[in-house]
This record gives structure tokens, C-alpha cells and sequence, in this order.
């Protein structure tokens, strides 16, 4: 029986496919206050405005490809029982070929009706004002936005919880509840942090091995050490 391997996958898994990461220092997303455009007041305050801002978003994703980051992982369902739960609400993952990706901040490329959570429809083309739900209600980005519950987040804490590796790529460690996940590891998972500026320590976790580079190249380095 394979072991498995949970992925914890943030902004820096995507960014060498040209994908900025979600924000800068100066906390702007893409020149846009957070506030403005990833949360319900936001929407209700401006509709138009954030439907612009995830249109952009998505045509920008149609144009990019996954990364050796993305492939690597792949590989590694060649030997382990790989699941990937990712912060990102890019389909890199998916387009590379990985077969288990959760996603818990939503999806890009799917939207849904603002009445009903439940329907959820892929999409690939903009949203507009006037774009309906079978109820006739708008729609909305499939996303997360701040002040939102994390619908997904007890399904992701019992991947973590059952992992005999936990692998975290791309990800500040700072954005919760994500972040709090890897609190939920067994005491004897092996855990591997990728990043250039790691924002934790070997000392933070028992078993943690830090990998101080990129996600393309950590994760080749991470292939050579697990196969």
C-alpha cells in the first residue's frame, strides 16, 4: 500500500507560470484593495468592479501552463497516494495532470449562483451583469472571499490528518485557517517546507525539513529525496 503524501500548495506554486502571487508587499492585489475585491461587501457595494477584476483573472489563466513544479507532483503519484490541497484558485494543478486536488479558496474557471451555493457551473468565459443561475438569481466568482467560510476546510483536515508526508509549497504559512493545517499532522509525518524565504524553522515541527528554493526546483529536490 502506498504511503500518502498531502501537498499544501499556495501563491509560489504558480508564480514561475507567470501567475502573480495573491498580494504584494504593499498588500494591493493587482492594484486593487483586497477589500474591494474579495469580499461580499465588495460584491455588493460594486458588482461590476470585481466581476472585472476575476474576468481579468481568468483570461490571464487561459494564457498560462503549469510549471515543473506541477509536473514533479505528478510524479510522485508513481509512488505514493498523493492529494493536493492548494490555496490557489488556478487549475495548474489539474492541467498538469494530478488526480486529487482540493481547492480551498474556489475556482477560477467555475462560478456560481448567488441564492443558491449549491450550483456551481464551470466556466470559462467573462461574467457579466445579467448572467443568471437557473433560479434567476446572479452570478458570482466560485470563490472564497474573506469572511467567508472555508466550506472544504474539515475535508482538508482529515487528509492532513492521515498523511504519512505533508509537503508544503509556495505558501506563507501566514493566510488562515490554511495555515493552520499542518497543525493537524501526525507526530511521526515527515513534514517538508518549500520556499526561498521560509517564514518557519526546523525547530517549529518535529520532523521538518526546510527546502530554501522555488517550487520548480524544490520540489525536484523533494522528488529525489522521497523516490
Amino acid at each position: 500500500m502506498k504511503k500518502q503524501l498531502v501537498v499544501l500548495t499556495g501563491a509560489g506554486m504558480s508564480a514561475e507560470s507567470g501567475i502573480k502571487t495573491f498580494r504584494d508587499a504593499d498588500g494591493l492585489w493587482e492594484g486593487h484593495d483586497i477589500y474591494e475585491v474579495a469580499t461580499p461587501e465588495g460584491f455588493a457595494k460594486n458588482p461590476a468592479l470585481v466581476l472585472d477584476f476575476y474576468n481579468q483573472r481568468r483570461r490571464q489563466l487561459l494564457e498560462v501552463m503549469p510549471n515543473s513544479g506541477h509536473q514533479n507532483l505528478v510524479q510522485l503519484e508513481s509512488n505514493f497516494d498523493v492529494h493536493i490541497v492548494t490555496q490557489n484558485v488556478d487549475d495548474l494543478h489539474e492541467r498538469a495532470g494530478s488526480s486529487s486536488v482540493l481547492h480551498l479558496h474556489g475556482e477560477l474557471r467555475k462560478v456560481r449562483s448567488t441564492i443558491d451555493e449549491q450550483l456551481v457551473y464551470s466556466w470559462d468565459r467573462d461574467i457579466n451583469i445579467g448572467d443568471t443561475c437557473e433560479k434567476g438569481s446572479q452570478l458570482r466568482p466560485h470563490i472564497v472571499w474573506f469572511g467567508e467560510d472555508v466550506p472544504l476546510l474539515n475535508k482538508a483536515v482529515t487528509m492532513v490528518e492521515k498523511a504519512d508526508i505533508i509537503a508544503v509549497i509556495g505558501t506563507s504559512m501566514q493566510v488562515y485557517p490554511a495555515a493552520g493545517l499542518i497543525n493537524y499532522a501526525k507526530p511521526d509525518a515527515q513534514l517538508f517546507f518549500i520556499d526561498p524565504k521560509p517564514a518557519i524553522s526546523e525547530r517549529d515541527f518535529n520532523n521538518l525539513s526546510i527546502i530554501r528554493d522555488t517550487a520548480s526546483s524544490g520540489t525536484q529536490k523533494l522528488l529525489e529525496v522521497l523516490v
